[in-house]
């Protein structure tokens, strides 16, 4: 059970506002601002820095709030692995990118723990970045990512590789090459995934071994999700660098056409990370082996 105190805290930085964490929590604004002025006493440090009718985390505050997410998380868990333990219901909360989302990994984590007893699934769909905080505060159990991270608290079981192609409409001119030059790329209409993704970021970094930058191409869009890419690209508004698994499905029905950028190596790894801490292994290799069956069919 998590210290009444630090849920006040966690309430307080979750509403952005004294009054509205007591009302949420049943309190009176005087006795949420005690409990965070014993956190203050308890720890010998500032929380928050108050000025001009405003508050901001101190540096402090923000490793204390860190941690109290994280005590919040596992307190959830446990309560919620009692709760399986006494149904013989096991669950897994996973995260996934929106690359990974749109391929097959899906359908074999589906596939997979359609054959077990009792199993309850949930499957969160975020950024990378974002993913890796959830397994920190152990609000997931693991994830699949793009790549790695070179943090030592995680451990990494390689799940595919995967590489980045242009995507184009099938009566698009160049749909029947096999590949483009970057000077024909450039011609293009770029619609492209935001900076902050893994597939612009491998793009990006591809582009820069060839003394390129996005910025030399005909950028005319840059969204988030990849169904609204892959619709604009079948509606002819432009064409698009993707995960070759992310389009795999439309390339399959010919509602899309995939071209390799000469001179561009845009290959990445798609891996489930986990913590070091996490015991359940032989979960993830099961899942690996029904991943891997269902690509050779």
């Amino acid at each position: 059970m998590v210290d009444y105190r630090l849920m006040s805290l966690l309430k307080v930085v979750e509403t952005g506002s004294f009054t509205r964490a007591s009302v949420q929590l049943g309190l009176s604004q005087p006795v949420v601002s005690q409990h965070i002025r014993q956190l203050e006493e308890y720890w010998k440090v500032k929380i928050f820095e108050h000025a001009h009718n405003r508050f901001t985390l101190t540096p402090e505050g923000k490793l204390i709030v860190r941690y109290a997410q994280r005590m919040a998380a596992l307190s959830a868990q446990l309560k919620q692995a009692l709760k399986n333990e006494k149904e013989q219901i096991h669950s897994l909360t996973i995260g996934i990118t929106p690359t990974a989302e749109s391929s097959a990994i899906i359908e074999a984590l589906a596939a997979y723990t359609n054959g077990l007893d009792k199993m309850n699934l949930k499957i969160l769909t975020n950024t990378t970045e974002n993913l890796y905080g959830m397994l920190r505060s152990y609000e997931l159990d693991f994830a699949f990512v793009e790549g790695k991270s070179a943090d030592p608290a995680f451990r990494y079981m390689m799940l595919d590789t995967d590489c980045l192609v242009l995507a184009v409409p099938p009566a698009h001119p160049l749909a029947k090459q096999r590949m483009i030059t970057v000077d024909q790329l450039k011609k293009e209409k770029l619609i492209l995934r935001p900076p902050n993704s893994n597939t612009r970021r491998l793009f990006s970094a591809s582009l820069e071994t060839q003394g390129l930058k996005v910025d030399d191409f005909n950028v005319v869009m840059e969204i988030d999700s990849i169904a609204s890419i892959k619709d604009l690209i079948r509606r002819g508004f432009g064409v698009s660098i993707l995960a070759r698994s992310a389009c795999m499905d439309e390339i399959k029905k010919e509602k899309l056409a995939a071209l390799s950028v000469e001179n561009l190596s845009m290959i990445q790894e798609i891996n489930i990370v986990y913590l070091k801490d996490y015991e359940h292994t032989d979960l993830l290799i099961g899942i690996v082996k029904q991943y891997n069956g269902m690509q050779r069919k």
